[in-house]
């Protein structure tokens, strides 16, 4: 590792710590010098350090995470950019949990480390001229979506009671968001200023108008820093079904043709109608090759028979499947070695449909999480749950990663590992379920409430806002209301009933 230390955006030593000894350098910019470093010194590690935080400089730790090659890595409890950077951001990647290894962009001048040769994929993307921490944040924007793993790791100081605060003004935001977004992000940031901060910033936003977005190309592989340690381990697979008896079958025909065989599956079969009878006769009519535990309910709803399916799980690893899933022989094989080679807690795997196209060349962190098609290390099934709020609506995914990732867990999408989606007619529901709002025909609550609550529960405060701008102008168009005024008030009766609803689902 080589150590670059600053203060004040000014370059105080350059320390290589294999040696110990100090590395001669000229250049007073903390970024310049970390391009002439990864010039010169492709295959390290690359640390930067304010000089207030260098006795607490945590190296082990450092040593420790950083396992892959296409890694990034800070801390720092405050964030670089104002927190109205969420009225243009909707991902995950905001409301940092700063206890735990958290997926983000958000990157700091505090302490942080990068791997050389990936620091040089940017040489000739980022301007050198600005500061440290707007660059670095640019580095972790561009990367994200290319494959560079980005994280908010505290252990990455062995105290976190100090912290040097470095804060951009609401000009560095419009510049950062006219580099980084399309355009009319811009619009709607200076749209939301006005509207939920009283703040008319007219000045920053003519400032940018001609700053083009940043196009960057170069992408990144999967590079593990060691030899995996690949280990016997087991998985089980978890599908809940209801009314599709023929898809089931032919899931577990492809489960029966796995290079490796999972150790049981766990399937949850829904009839609503009391005094029913399983349907699933070929589960004891044949043999097959890994247990299979068979529990026949009469209360229907996803988040509840997976929950069920959750607690009987006894392997290593678990693949959340649907009951209309297909898949080749190698794809549980694949999984694991996966998980193993690059010491992931949970993947989520490509799941199209028929004659869809795969957009994603390559594995990166995943704002989202497929209930149907992902695999998690069973470690975390004792604190996680899908929340029974959510059932019958939607939010249900989305809560469950970001409970993941509030263990310090993150999600990555893998797009080398396909499962085709035959998207099945729906089951066997013999009756709608109707939400209690939906009785309300004089005034729908808008979103959802069970979006409501997910994004309630997992954005942050600047987030929801810019999501309600966004909602209020994507749903005028389709809507009878000419009068944007009046259409505004009912829209706020809309939003603040969605808000109600919302909160009572959440006390239960």
């Amino acid at each position: 590792m080589i150590l670059l230390i600053h203060k004040k955006n000014i370059v105080k030593e350059i320390i290589d710590l294999e040696t110990n000894q100090l590395i001669k350098c000229t250049i007073t910019k903390p970024i310049a010098a970390l391009f002439f470093l990864a010039d010169n010194y492709k295959d390290r590690l690359l640390v930067w350090c304010h000089q207030s935080l260098k006795p607490f400089l945590n190296k082990q730790e450092i040593k420790k995470s950083f396992h892959l090659k296409n890694m990034m890595m800070s801390f720092s409890a405050h964030q670089y950019l104002p927190e109205q950077i969420g009225y243009v951001e909707d991902s995950p990647f905001l409301k940092v949990n700063k206890n735990v290894k958290y997926p983000t962009w958000l990157m700091s001048s505090n302490v942080g480390v990068i791997y050389a040769s990936q620091l040089l994929k940017f040489k000739n993307q980022v301007k050198e001229n600005d500061s440290f921490d707007f660059v670095l944040n640019s580095i972790a924007k561009l990367g994200m979506p290319k494959g560079l793993f980005c994280y908010s790791d505290p252990k990455l100081l062995k105290e976190t009671l100090i912290d040097v605060k470095v804060q951009a003004s609401y000009y560095v935001l419009f510049k950062f968001v006219k580099l980084h977004y399309k355009g009319v992000w811009s619009v709607l940031l200076l749209l939301n200023f006005i509207i939920y901060d009283s703040k008319f910033l007219f000045l920053s936003f003519i400032k940018t108008v001609f700053i083009k977005k940043l196009n960057y190309e170069p992408c990144f592989s999967l590079e593990a820093l060691s030899k995996p340690d690949f280990k016997d381990v087991t998985i089980d697979v978890i599908i809940p079904t209801i009314g599709r008896k023929d898809f089931l079958h032919d899931v577990l025909l492809d489960l029966e043709k796995q290079a490796l065989l999972p150790k049981k599956v766990i399937i949850v079969e829904q009839n609503e109608v009391k005094n029913s009878k399983t349907e699933l006769d070929f589960i004891s009519n044949k043999s097959w090759p890994f247990k299979i535990a068979h529990k026949f309910i009469h209360q229907t709803g996803a988040c509840n028979a997976r929950n069920l399916a959750l607690k009987s799980v006894t392997a290593d690893y678990v693949y959340l499947a649907d009951d209309d899933n297909k898949f080749d022989k190698g794809l549980l094989k694949s999984i694991i070695q996966k998980m193993q080679s690059f010491n992931f807690d949970v993947i989520a795997m490509s799941y199209l449909q028929k004659n869809e196209i795969e957009k994603n060349k390559k594995d990166i962190q995943w704002h989202a999480f497929g209930g149907g098609s992902s695999v998690i290390a069973s470690k975390y099934l004792e604190t996680v749950s899908f929340n029974m709020a959510y059932e019958f609506g939607y939010g249900e995914d989305t809560d469950f990663g970001m409970q993941l990732r509030n263990l310090g867990a993150d999600v990555i999408y893998t797009p080398d590992i396909k499962i085709l989606h035959l998207k099945a007619p729906i089951g066997g529901f013999r009756t709608k379920f109707i939400h209690p709002w939906e009785k309300h025909v004089d005034l729908k609550p808008k979103p959802s409430p069970t979006v409501m609550l997910s994004r309630m529960n997992n954005t942050t405060k600047q987030q929801l806002l810019g999501y309600k701008t966004g909602l209020f102008i994507k749903f005028y168009k389709d809507q009878d209301i000419i009068n944007p005024f009046k259409y505004y008030t009912v829209f706020k009766k809309q939003w603040q009933e969605s808000v109600s609803w919302a909160n009572k689902l959440k006390k239960g």
